[in-house]
């Protein structure tokens, strides 16, 4: 697995422990948790523990969630990347999943578009996965606009955790069916 990806204008990395303030930053936001049904944490080591729980699937799977860093101030702005998702989710289970969180004041900047994009080449290209997943809670417009824009195709609603949700799919387009 690769450690880190560049694009024009963010560094994808693995997490370091050194993230953990840009990561509360980002979890104590309540706009942030606005539609993921969680509470904003409390706590830096809540962050931590986050942190740790991410490299643990590095070391488990071989991916997991990547800081996004803004290459022109060193800033952590989020976190973007695969993730492999062993629980049932709308009837999927074993699946790789692609997913994005940014601190508010980077949000409308096209972040999550770019960084989803050279993940969904990740994906495909490096990791040869068949197909990538996402789901957003069904009133996030601006992350569905993202999912679409990364080419992602809505395939239906579902009920998750009490919430309506809306599942995406791409599938690998070097694979032979």
């Amino acid at each position: 697995m690769k450690t880190f990806i560049e694009t024009n204008r963010l560094l994808l990395r693995e997490f370091l422990p050194s993230d953990d303030i840009g990561m509360f930053e980002l979890d104590s936001n309540p706009e942030v948790h606005r539609y993921l049904g969680n509470k904003p944490v409390k706590h830096i080591d809540e962050s931590r523990g986050y942190i740790e729980n991410v490299k643990q699937q590095y070391a488990d799977n071989g991916i997991g969630r990547w800081a996004v860093i803004l290459k022109e101030t060193n800033e952590f702005i989020g976190w973007s990347g695969i993730k492999f998702i062993k629980d049932s989710i709308n009837n999927h289970q074993n699946f790789y999943e692609i997913g994005y969180r940014f601190i508010e004041k980077h949000w409308g900047k096209g972040y999550a578009t770019e960084a989803g994009i050279t993940f969904v080449d990740y994906a495909f290209n490096e990791m040869k996965v068949e197909a990538l997943y996402a789901y957003a809670d069904a009133g996030n417009i601006g992350s569905r606009n993202i999912l679409e824009k990364l080419g992602m195709l809505y395939v239906n609603s579902f009920e998750y955790d009490g919430e309506e949700e809306v599942w995406y799919e791409m599938r690998n387009p070097n694979s032979i069916v």
